[in-house]
C-alpha cells in the first residue's frame, strides 16, 4: 500500500517573489519510507527533476490551469525505502583524498544572499586560489546546481550541512591544472 503523498503548495510563495528551494528540501527530507511529495508550483519546475532524481524520485507532471502545475515525485524502485537523508555531497575524486586536503585558505559567508549570487561569488573566489587552494563556502541551502559547474572546471568539493541544519558548508579545492575542453 502506497502511502498519501505529503503535499507542498509553493504557489503563494513563488507568488510573493519568494524562493521556495528551501521548504522543498524540508519537505523532501521529512517524507516517511516511500512516501511521494505532490508539489504545486505556478510553473513547470524543470530544475527540480534532476535535483530530486538525484535523491531517488520519479516525476509525473501536469498543468492544472492558468499556468499552475501539479508534480508528483515518487520514490523509485532504487531508492524506495531508504531514508530521505542522503550523506554528504562529493565528486568520486574528492571521496578518495579526503586525508589530504588542506585547510581551508579563504572563507565565504553566503548564506544572507539570494541565488545566484552564491554560486557567482564561490566561483570567482575559487579561480582566485591558487591551484589546490581549498575555500569554505557556507551557504543557507545545499548548492546543487553549483556541483556541476565545479566539476565541468575540475574542482573538487565536499559538503553537507552543519550540525544546526540551517548552515550549508562547502568546501570546494581548485583543480591543480586547467580542466580539459568540453
Amino acid at each position: 500500500m502506497t502511502p498519501v503523498p505529503h503535499e507542498l503548495d509553493v504557489r503563494p510563495i513563488l507568488r510573493a517573489g519568494g524562493e521556495p528551494f528551501a521548504a522543498i528540501m524540508e519537505a523532501v527530507k521529512g517524507l516517511g519510507p516511500e512516501q511521494p511529495l505532490r508539489l504545486l508550483a505556478t510553473f513547470e519546475p524543470t530544475p527540480l527533476y534532476h535535483v530530486l532524481a538525484k535523491k531517488g524520485f520519479d516525476h509525473a507532471a501536469r498543468e492544472i490551469g492558468e499556468g499552475d502545475w501539479e508534480v508528483l515525485f515518487t520514490p523509485n524502485a532504487r531508492t524506495a525505502g531508504t531514508p530521505a537523508d542522503r550523506p554528504p555531497a562529493r565528486n568520486a575524486e574528492a571521496a578518495a583524498s579526503t586525508g589530504n586536503w588542506p585547510a581551508p585558505c579563504r572563507e565565504l559567508d553566503n548564506r544572507d544572499l539570494d541565488p545566484p549570487e552564491p554560486m557567482v561569488r564561490t566561483l570567482a573566489a575559487v579561480e582566485e586560489l591558487q591551484p589546490g587552494g581549498v575555500l569554505c563556502s557556507l551557504l543557507c541551502r545545499e548548492p546543487v546546481f553549483l556541483f556541476p559547474e565545479l566539476a565541468k572546471r575540475g574542482h573538487q568539493w565536499l559538503g553537507a550541512f552543519e550540525p544546526d541544519g540551517t548552515t550549508y558548508k562547502l568546501l570546494v579545492r581548485k583543480a591543480s591544472q586547467k580542466a580539459p575542453a568540453a
